[in-house]
Protein backbone atom coordinates (compact mmCIF):
# COMPACT_ATOMS: atom_id res chain seq x y z
CA UNK A 1 0.00 0.00 0.00
CA UNK A 2 1.44 3.43 -0.93
CA UNK A 3 2.36 5.99 1.74
CA UNK A 4 0.71 9.38 1.29
CA UNK A 5 1.56 12.76 2.73
CA UNK A 6 0.22 13.46 6.21
CA UNK A 7 -0.58 9.75 6.54
CA UNK A 8 -3.89 10.11 4.69
CA UNK A 9 -5.69 7.00 3.44
CA UNK A 10 -4.36 6.46 -0.13
CA UNK A 11 -7.65 4.87 -1.18
CA UNK A 12 -9.61 7.99 -0.29
CA UNK A 13 -7.00 10.40 -1.64
CA UNK A 14 -6.82 8.66 -5.04
CA UNK A 15 -10.61 8.33 -5.27
CA UNK A 16 -11.15 12.01 -4.50
CA UNK A 17 -8.55 13.01 -7.09
CA UNK A 18 -10.18 10.81 -9.76
CA UNK A 19 -13.70 12.07 -8.99
CA UNK A 20 -12.58 15.71 -8.96
CA UNK A 21 -10.86 15.20 -12.31
CA UNK A 22 -13.98 13.59 -13.82
CA UNK A 23 -16.29 16.32 -12.52
CA UNK A 24 -13.99 19.09 -13.76
CA UNK A 25 -13.75 17.48 -17.20
CA UNK A 26 -17.55 17.21 -17.36
CA UNK A 27 -18.04 20.91 -16.53
CA UNK A 28 -15.72 21.82 -19.41
CA UNK A 29 -14.39 24.84 -17.49
CA UNK A 30 -10.77 23.73 -17.80
CA UNK A 31 -9.06 22.09 -20.74
CA UNK A 32 -9.22 18.35 -20.17
CA UNK A 33 -5.50 17.87 -20.84
CA UNK A 34 -4.71 20.37 -18.09
CA UNK A 35 -7.09 18.61 -15.70
CA UNK A 36 -5.64 15.16 -16.41
CA UNK A 37 -2.03 16.33 -16.08
CA UNK A 38 -2.77 18.17 -12.83
CA UNK A 39 -4.48 15.07 -11.46
CA UNK A 40 -1.54 12.92 -12.54
CA UNK A 41 0.88 15.28 -10.85
CA UNK A 42 -1.12 15.19 -7.62
CA UNK A 43 -1.11 11.38 -7.68
CA UNK A 44 2.69 11.58 -7.57
CA UNK A 45 3.07 14.54 -5.20
CA UNK A 46 0.68 13.05 -2.62
CA UNK A 47 2.61 9.78 -2.66
CA UNK A 48 -0.02 7.56 -4.28
CA UNK A 49 2.44 6.73 -7.05
CA UNK A 50 6.19 6.95 -7.34
CA UNK A 51 7.54 8.64 -10.46
CA UNK A 52 8.65 5.26 -11.83
CA UNK A 53 5.16 3.79 -11.25
CA UNK A 54 3.58 6.77 -12.99
CA UNK A 55 5.74 6.24 -16.09
CA UNK A 56 4.91 2.51 -16.08
CA UNK A 57 1.23 3.41 -15.88
CA UNK A 58 1.28 5.21 -19.23
CA UNK A 59 0.28 2.95 -22.12
CA UNK A 60 2.76 4.11 -24.74
CA UNK A 61 1.32 1.65 -27.27
CA UNK A 62 -1.90 3.68 -27.21
CA UNK A 63 -0.03 7.01 -27.37
CA UNK A 64 2.13 5.83 -30.28
CA UNK A 65 -0.81 4.43 -32.22
CA UNK A 66 -2.78 7.66 -31.81
CA UNK A 67 0.15 9.88 -32.77
CA UNK A 68 1.09 7.76 -35.78
CA UNK A 69 -2.44 7.67 -37.18
CA UNK A 70 -2.88 11.40 -36.55
CA UNK A 71 0.22 12.08 -38.66
CA UNK A 72 -0.83 9.75 -41.48
CA UNK A 73 -4.35 11.18 -41.66
CA UNK A 74 -3.15 14.77 -41.29
CA UNK A 75 -0.82 14.41 -44.27
CA UNK A 76 -3.36 12.45 -46.33
CA UNK A 77 -6.10 15.07 -45.92
CA UNK A 78 -3.91 17.68 -47.64
CA UNK A 79 -4.38 15.81 -50.90
CA UNK A 80 -8.11 16.65 -50.91
CA UNK A 81 -9.26 13.03 -51.02
CA UNK A 82 -11.92 13.45 -48.35
CA UNK A 83 -13.56 16.36 -50.16
CA UNK A 84 -13.42 14.26 -53.33
CA UNK A 85 -15.32 11.39 -51.69
CA UNK A 86 -17.96 13.68 -50.18
CA UNK A 87 -18.72 15.39 -53.51
CA UNK A 88 -18.64 12.05 -55.32
CA UNK A 89 -21.13 10.63 -52.80
CA UNK A 90 -23.56 13.50 -53.35
CA UNK A 91 -23.38 13.04 -57.13
CA UNK A 92 -23.86 9.26 -56.93
CA UNK A 93 -27.36 9.81 -55.49
CA UNK A 94 -28.11 12.56 -58.06
CA UNK A 95 -27.94 15.21 -55.30
CA UNK A 96 -31.18 13.91 -53.80
CA UNK A 97 -31.11 15.27 -50.20
CA UNK A 98 -32.40 12.03 -48.66
CA UNK A 99 -29.80 10.06 -50.57
CA UNK A 100 -27.05 12.48 -49.60
CA UNK A 101 -28.12 12.18 -45.95
CA UNK A 102 -27.84 8.39 -46.06
CA UNK A 103 -24.72 8.09 -48.19
CA UNK A 104 -22.70 10.70 -46.28
CA UNK A 105 -23.57 8.79 -43.11
CA UNK A 106 -22.21 5.58 -44.61
CA UNK A 107 -19.07 7.35 -45.89
CA UNK A 108 -18.53 8.88 -42.44
CA UNK A 109 -18.88 5.46 -40.79
CA UNK A 110 -16.41 3.81 -43.19
CA UNK A 111 -13.83 6.58 -42.82
CA UNK A 112 -14.26 6.48 -39.03
CA UNK A 113 -13.51 2.76 -38.99
CA UNK A 114 -10.19 3.10 -40.80
CA UNK A 115 -9.04 6.53 -39.67
CA UNK A 116 -10.62 7.82 -36.48
CA UNK A 117 -13.97 9.42 -35.84
CA UNK A 118 -12.65 12.79 -34.67
CA UNK A 119 -10.51 13.31 -37.77
CA UNK A 120 -13.31 12.07 -40.01
CA UNK A 121 -15.87 14.62 -38.85
CA UNK A 122 -13.29 17.41 -39.07
CA UNK A 123 -12.85 16.53 -42.74
CA UNK A 124 -16.45 15.72 -43.74
CA UNK A 125 -18.32 18.53 -41.97
CA UNK A 126 -16.98 21.49 -44.03
CA UNK A 127 -17.93 19.73 -47.28
CA UNK A 128 -21.35 18.93 -45.83
CA UNK A 129 -21.98 22.63 -45.24
CA UNK A 130 -21.03 23.40 -48.84
CA UNK A 131 -23.41 20.76 -50.23
CA UNK A 132 -26.26 21.85 -47.94
CA UNK A 133 -25.81 25.48 -49.04
CA UNK A 134 -26.10 24.46 -52.68
CA UNK A 135 -29.16 22.27 -52.04
CA UNK A 136 -30.69 24.90 -49.70
CA UNK A 137 -31.48 22.29 -47.05
CA UNK A 138 -30.91 22.57 -43.28
CA UNK A 139 -27.50 21.16 -42.29
CA UNK A 140 -28.54 19.97 -38.82
CA UNK A 141 -29.90 16.53 -39.90
CA UNK A 142 -26.73 15.86 -41.89
CA UNK A 143 -24.43 16.87 -39.02
CA UNK A 144 -26.48 14.88 -36.52
CA UNK A 145 -26.25 11.81 -38.73
CA UNK A 146 -22.50 12.23 -39.13
CA UNK A 147 -22.01 12.32 -35.36
CA UNK A 148 -24.02 9.11 -34.95
CA UNK A 149 -22.32 7.41 -37.91
CA UNK A 150 -18.81 8.41 -36.82
CA UNK A 151 -19.24 6.77 -33.42
CA UNK A 152 -20.89 3.69 -34.92
CA UNK A 153 -18.22 3.25 -37.60
CA UNK A 154 -15.42 3.86 -35.12
CA UNK A 155 -16.67 0.94 -33.03
CA UNK A 156 -15.87 -1.58 -35.75
CA UNK A 157 -12.06 -1.51 -35.64
CA UNK A 158 -9.09 -1.16 -33.32
CA UNK A 159 -8.16 2.28 -34.65
CA UNK A 160 -11.62 3.78 -35.19
CA UNK A 161 -12.38 5.10 -31.71
CA UNK A 162 -10.02 5.95 -28.83
CA UNK A 163 -11.79 3.56 -26.37
CA UNK A 164 -11.03 0.67 -28.74
CA UNK A 165 -7.39 1.72 -28.98
CA UNK A 166 -7.11 1.62 -25.18
CA UNK A 167 -8.97 -1.70 -24.90
CA UNK A 168 -6.95 -3.31 -27.67
CA UNK A 169 -3.64 -2.29 -26.16
CA UNK A 170 -4.57 -3.29 -22.60
CA UNK A 171 -6.12 -6.64 -23.56
CA UNK A 172 -3.61 -7.42 -26.34
CA UNK A 173 -6.33 -7.58 -28.99
CA UNK A 174 -5.36 -7.28 -32.65
CA UNK A 175 -6.90 -5.27 -35.49
CA UNK A 176 -8.44 -8.32 -37.17
CA UNK A 177 -10.03 -9.47 -33.89
CA UNK A 178 -11.97 -6.21 -33.62
CA UNK A 179 -13.14 -6.51 -37.22
CA UNK A 180 -14.21 -10.16 -36.87
CA UNK A 181 -16.00 -9.68 -33.56
CA UNK A 182 -17.49 -6.18 -33.85
CA UNK A 183 -17.92 -5.32 -37.54
CA UNK A 184 -20.89 -7.71 -38.12
CA UNK A 185 -23.09 -6.08 -35.48
CA UNK A 186 -21.92 -2.59 -36.48
CA UNK A 187 -23.17 -3.14 -40.05
CA UNK A 188 -26.61 -3.97 -38.64
CA UNK A 189 -26.57 -1.04 -36.21
CA UNK A 190 -25.58 1.39 -38.98
CA UNK A 191 -28.30 0.12 -41.31
CA UNK A 192 -30.95 0.52 -38.61
CA UNK A 193 -29.76 4.02 -37.69
CA UNK A 194 -29.72 5.15 -41.35
CA UNK A 195 -33.28 3.84 -41.77
CA UNK A 196 -34.55 5.56 -38.63
CA UNK A 197 -32.95 8.90 -39.44
CA UNK A 198 -34.41 8.67 -42.94
CA UNK A 199 -37.86 8.33 -41.37
CA UNK A 200 -37.17 11.26 -39.03
CA UNK A 201 -35.60 13.67 -41.55
CA UNK A 202 -34.70 12.13 -44.90
CA UNK A 203 -38.18 11.78 -46.39
CA UNK A 204 -38.93 15.42 -45.52
CA UNK A 205 -35.86 16.87 -47.26
CA UNK A 206 -36.42 18.29 -50.74
CA UNK A 207 -34.38 20.36 -53.19
CA UNK A 208 -35.31 22.02 -56.46
CA UNK A 209 -34.02 20.70 -59.77
CA UNK A 210 -31.95 23.88 -60.13
CA UNK A 211 -30.29 23.43 -56.74
CA UNK A 212 -29.54 19.77 -57.43
CA UNK A 213 -28.04 20.71 -60.78
CA UNK A 214 -25.55 23.00 -59.02
CA UNK A 215 -24.31 20.11 -56.89
CA UNK A 216 -24.14 17.83 -59.93
CA UNK A 217 -21.98 20.48 -61.61
CA UNK A 218 -19.34 20.27 -58.86
CA UNK A 219 -16.08 18.76 -60.06
CA UNK A 220 -14.86 16.26 -57.50
CA UNK A 221 -11.53 15.88 -59.30
CA UNK A 222 -10.83 19.56 -58.68
CA UNK A 223 -10.88 18.76 -54.95
CA UNK A 224 -7.67 16.73 -55.37
CA UNK A 225 -4.91 19.29 -54.88
CA UNK A 226 -1.93 16.92 -54.92
CA UNK A 227 -2.20 13.69 -56.90
CA UNK A 228 1.33 12.60 -56.07
CA UNK A 229 0.70 12.98 -52.34
CA UNK A 230 -2.62 11.15 -52.69
CA UNK A 231 -0.96 8.11 -54.28
CA UNK A 232 1.80 8.07 -51.66
CA UNK A 233 -0.62 8.49 -48.77
CA UNK A 234 -3.03 5.80 -49.96
CA UNK A 235 -0.15 3.37 -50.50
CA UNK A 236 1.20 3.97 -46.98
CA UNK A 237 -2.28 3.82 -45.43
CA UNK A 238 -3.04 0.53 -47.19
CA UNK A 239 0.29 -0.94 -46.06
CA UNK A 240 -0.37 0.17 -42.47
CA UNK A 241 -3.82 -1.43 -42.42
CA UNK A 242 -2.45 -4.68 -43.88
CA UNK A 243 0.27 -4.62 -41.21
CA UNK A 244 -2.40 -4.14 -38.52
CA UNK A 245 -4.21 -7.23 -39.80
CA UNK A 246 -1.09 -9.42 -39.72
CA UNK A 247 0.44 -7.78 -36.62
CA UNK A 248 0.11 -10.93 -34.51
CA UNK A 249 2.10 -12.92 -37.05
CA UNK A 250 4.89 -10.39 -37.60
CA UNK A 251 5.26 -9.59 -33.91
CA UNK A 252 4.77 -5.82 -34.14
CA UNK A 253 2.66 -3.65 -31.85
CA UNK A 254 0.09 -1.29 -33.44
CA UNK A 255 2.10 1.73 -32.21
CA UNK A 256 5.20 0.50 -34.04
CA UNK A 257 3.25 0.02 -37.26
CA UNK A 258 1.52 3.42 -37.07
CA UNK A 259 4.67 5.35 -36.15
CA UNK A 260 6.74 3.62 -38.84
CA UNK A 261 4.03 4.30 -41.43
CA UNK A 262 3.93 7.95 -40.35
CA UNK A 263 7.72 8.20 -40.65
CA UNK A 264 7.65 6.71 -44.18
CA UNK A 265 4.91 9.13 -45.27
CA UNK A 266 6.80 12.07 -43.74
CA UNK A 267 9.87 10.99 -45.72
CA UNK A 268 7.94 10.74 -48.98
CA UNK A 269 6.19 14.05 -48.33
CA UNK A 270 9.51 15.80 -47.60
CA UNK A 271 11.52 14.24 -50.44
CA UNK A 272 13.05 16.67 -52.89
CA UNK A 273 13.09 19.62 -50.51
CA UNK A 274 16.20 21.34 -49.18
CA UNK A 275 17.31 20.62 -45.62
CA UNK A 276 15.86 23.91 -44.38
CA UNK A 277 12.59 23.34 -46.24
CA UNK A 278 12.35 19.82 -44.80
CA UNK A 279 12.78 21.11 -41.27
CA UNK A 280 10.05 23.71 -41.75
CA UNK A 281 7.80 21.19 -43.50
CA UNK A 282 8.13 18.44 -40.87
CA UNK A 283 7.69 21.01 -38.08
CA UNK A 284 4.41 22.06 -39.69
CA UNK A 285 3.17 18.47 -39.96
CA UNK A 286 4.09 17.64 -36.36
CA UNK A 287 2.49 20.84 -35.07
CA UNK A 288 -0.85 19.62 -36.45
CA UNK A 289 -0.93 16.64 -34.10
CA UNK A 290 -3.75 16.75 -31.55
CA UNK A 291 -1.38 17.36 -28.65
CA UNK A 292 -4.25 18.09 -26.26
CA UNK A 293 -5.61 14.59 -26.85
CA UNK A 294 -2.22 12.93 -26.47
CA UNK A 295 -1.39 14.68 -23.20
CA UNK A 296 -4.91 14.07 -21.92
CA UNK A 297 -4.30 10.34 -22.41
CA UNK A 298 -0.94 10.51 -20.62
CA UNK A 299 -2.46 12.24 -17.59
CA UNK A 300 -5.47 9.95 -17.60
CA UNK A 301 -3.34 6.79 -17.62
CA UNK A 302 -1.44 8.04 -14.56
CA UNK A 303 -4.69 8.95 -12.78
CA UNK A 304 -6.07 5.46 -13.34
CA UNK A 305 -2.76 3.89 -12.31
CA UNK A 306 -3.08 5.79 -9.03
CA UNK A 307 -6.52 4.45 -8.10
CA UNK A 308 -5.45 0.99 -9.21
CA UNK A 309 -2.35 1.16 -7.00
CA UNK A 310 -4.46 2.30 -4.06
CA UNK A 311 -6.80 -0.69 -4.46
CA UNK A 312 -10.00 1.05 -5.58
CA UNK A 313 -10.36 -0.89 -8.82
CA UNK A 314 -9.85 -4.22 -7.05
CA UNK A 315 -12.70 -3.30 -4.68
CA UNK A 316 -14.94 -2.32 -7.60
CA UNK A 317 -14.17 -5.59 -9.38
CA UNK A 318 -15.08 -7.66 -6.33
CA UNK A 319 -18.31 -5.73 -5.79
CA UNK A 320 -19.28 -6.10 -9.44
CA UNK A 321 -18.63 -9.85 -9.32
CA UNK A 322 -20.67 -10.12 -6.12
CA UNK A 323 -23.55 -8.09 -7.56
CA UNK A 324 -23.78 -10.26 -10.68
CA UNK A 325 -23.13 -13.55 -8.90
CA UNK A 326 -19.97 -14.10 -10.93
CA UNK A 327 -22.07 -15.25 -13.90
CA UNK A 328 -20.63 -14.30 -17.30
CA UNK A 329 -23.92 -13.52 -19.09
CA UNK A 330 -25.11 -11.17 -16.36
CA UNK A 331 -21.67 -9.62 -16.11
CA UNK A 332 -21.41 -8.98 -19.86
CA UNK A 333 -24.83 -7.37 -20.06
CA UNK A 334 -24.07 -5.26 -16.97
CA UNK A 335 -20.82 -4.04 -18.54
CA UNK A 336 -22.57 -3.32 -21.87
CA UNK A 337 -25.45 -1.27 -20.46
CA UNK A 338 -23.47 0.43 -17.69
CA UNK A 339 -20.82 1.42 -20.23
CA UNK A 340 -23.41 2.80 -22.62
CA UNK A 341 -25.38 4.81 -20.07
CA UNK A 342 -22.32 6.17 -18.27
CA UNK A 343 -20.50 6.97 -21.52
CA UNK A 344 -23.45 9.16 -22.48
CA UNK A 345 -23.00 11.09 -19.24
CA UNK A 346 -19.22 11.27 -19.00
CA UNK A 347 -16.57 11.15 -21.72
CA UNK A 348 -16.15 7.49 -22.71
CA UNK A 349 -12.35 7.66 -22.74
CA UNK A 350 -11.79 8.12 -18.97
CA UNK A 351 -14.60 5.63 -18.27
CA UNK A 352 -12.96 2.92 -20.39
CA UNK A 353 -9.53 3.65 -18.93
CA UNK A 354 -11.02 3.08 -15.47
CA UNK A 355 -12.96 -0.06 -16.41
CA UNK A 356 -10.09 -1.93 -18.06
CA UNK A 357 -8.20 -2.83 -14.86
CA UNK A 358 -11.54 -3.64 -13.19
CA UNK A 359 -12.26 -6.24 -15.87
CA UNK A 360 -8.70 -7.54 -15.74
CA UNK A 361 -9.10 -8.16 -12.01
CA UNK A 362 -12.04 -10.47 -12.80
CA UNK A 363 -9.87 -12.96 -14.69
CA UNK A 364 -9.48 -15.43 -11.78
CA UNK A 365 -13.25 -15.59 -11.31
CA UNK A 366 -13.82 -16.69 -14.92
CA UNK A 367 -10.88 -19.05 -15.20
CA UNK A 368 -8.22 -16.80 -16.73
CA UNK A 369 -7.74 -13.82 -19.03
CA UNK A 370 -8.67 -15.84 -22.13
CA UNK A 371 -12.24 -16.14 -20.84
CA UNK A 372 -12.78 -12.38 -20.58
CA UNK A 373 -13.38 -11.86 -24.32
CA UNK A 374 -17.17 -11.27 -24.07
CA UNK A 375 -16.51 -8.59 -21.48
CA UNK A 376 -14.03 -6.77 -23.72
CA UNK A 377 -16.52 -6.74 -26.62
CA UNK A 378 -19.30 -5.62 -24.27
CA UNK A 379 -17.12 -2.76 -23.01
CA UNK A 380 -16.16 -1.68 -26.54
CA UNK A 381 -19.74 -1.74 -27.82
CA UNK A 382 -21.16 -0.03 -24.75
CA UNK A 383 -18.55 2.72 -24.52
CA UNK A 384 -18.33 3.54 -28.23
CA UNK A 385 -22.05 3.38 -28.99
CA UNK A 386 -22.90 5.01 -25.66
CA UNK A 387 -20.96 8.05 -26.86
CA UNK A 388 -23.96 8.76 -29.11
CA UNK A 389 -26.25 9.22 -26.12
CA UNK A 390 -25.55 12.90 -25.50
CA UNK A 391 -23.63 15.85 -26.82
CA UNK A 392 -20.79 15.26 -24.33
CA UNK A 393 -20.61 11.49 -24.83
CA UNK A 394 -17.72 11.53 -27.30
CA UNK A 395 -15.12 13.95 -28.62
CA UNK A 396 -16.53 13.85 -32.18
CA UNK A 397 -19.90 15.12 -30.90
CA UNK A 398 -18.42 18.25 -29.37
CA UNK A 399 -16.23 18.94 -32.39
CA UNK A 400 -19.19 18.83 -34.80
CA UNK A 401 -21.32 20.94 -32.42
CA UNK A 402 -18.57 23.54 -32.09
CA UNK A 403 -18.03 23.72 -35.86
CA UNK A 404 -21.78 23.98 -36.48
CA UNK A 405 -22.29 26.80 -33.99
CA UNK A 406 -19.45 28.78 -35.57
CA UNK A 407 -21.42 28.46 -38.83
CA UNK A 408 -24.61 29.69 -37.15
CA UNK A 409 -26.24 26.26 -36.72
CA UNK A 410 -27.30 25.80 -33.06
CA UNK A 411 -26.53 22.47 -31.41
CA UNK A 412 -28.43 22.42 -28.11
CA UNK A 413 -27.65 19.72 -25.55
CA UNK A 414 -31.33 18.96 -24.84
CA UNK A 415 -32.42 18.92 -28.48
CA UNK A 416 -29.60 16.62 -29.50
CA UNK A 417 -30.03 14.25 -26.55
CA UNK A 418 -33.81 13.86 -26.96
CA UNK A 419 -33.19 12.29 -30.37
CA UNK A 420 -29.76 10.76 -29.86
CA UNK A 421 -30.37 8.95 -26.57
CA UNK A 422 -33.24 6.75 -27.88
CA UNK A 423 -31.17 5.97 -30.98
CA UNK A 424 -28.27 4.98 -28.73
CA UNK A 425 -30.55 2.67 -26.71
CA UNK A 426 -31.68 0.95 -29.92
CA UNK A 427 -28.06 0.37 -31.01
CA UNK A 428 -27.15 -1.04 -27.58
CA UNK A 429 -30.23 -3.30 -27.62
CA UNK A 430 -29.07 -4.69 -30.98
CA UNK A 431 -25.63 -5.25 -29.45
CA UNK A 432 -27.25 -6.99 -26.47
CA UNK A 433 -28.92 -9.49 -28.78
CA UNK A 434 -25.70 -9.95 -30.76
CA UNK A 435 -23.61 -10.67 -27.66
CA UNK A 436 -26.13 -13.18 -26.43
CA UNK A 437 -26.41 -15.00 -29.77
CA UNK A 438 -22.67 -15.12 -30.47
CA UNK A 439 -21.01 -15.52 -27.05
CA UNK A 440 -23.40 -16.06 -24.16
CA UNK A 441 -26.23 -18.45 -24.91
Amino acid sequence: MPHTIFGLDPLWVSTVLLVLAYVTIMTDRLNRAVVALLGAGLMIVTGILSQEEAIRGVDFNTIGLLAGMMLIVGITRRSGVFEYVAIWSAKVVKANPAGVLALLSIVTAVFSAFLDNVTTVLLIVPVTFAICRELKVPPYPFLFNQIIASNIGGTATLIGDPPNIIIGSAANLAFDQFVVHLAPVIVVVLAVQVLITHLIWGRKLHATAEDRARVMAMDERAAITDWKLLKQALAVLAAVIVAFVVARFIGLLPATIAMFGAAVLLLLDSHGRTSEEQTHHVHGRLSELEWITLFFFIGLFILVAGVERAGLLDILARKLVAATGGEMTTMAFTVLWASAILSAIIDNIPFVATMIPVIKDMAPVFGGAEHLMPLWWALALGACLGGNGSLIGASANLIVAGTAERQGVPFKFKTFTLTAFPLMLISVAISHVYLWLRYLR
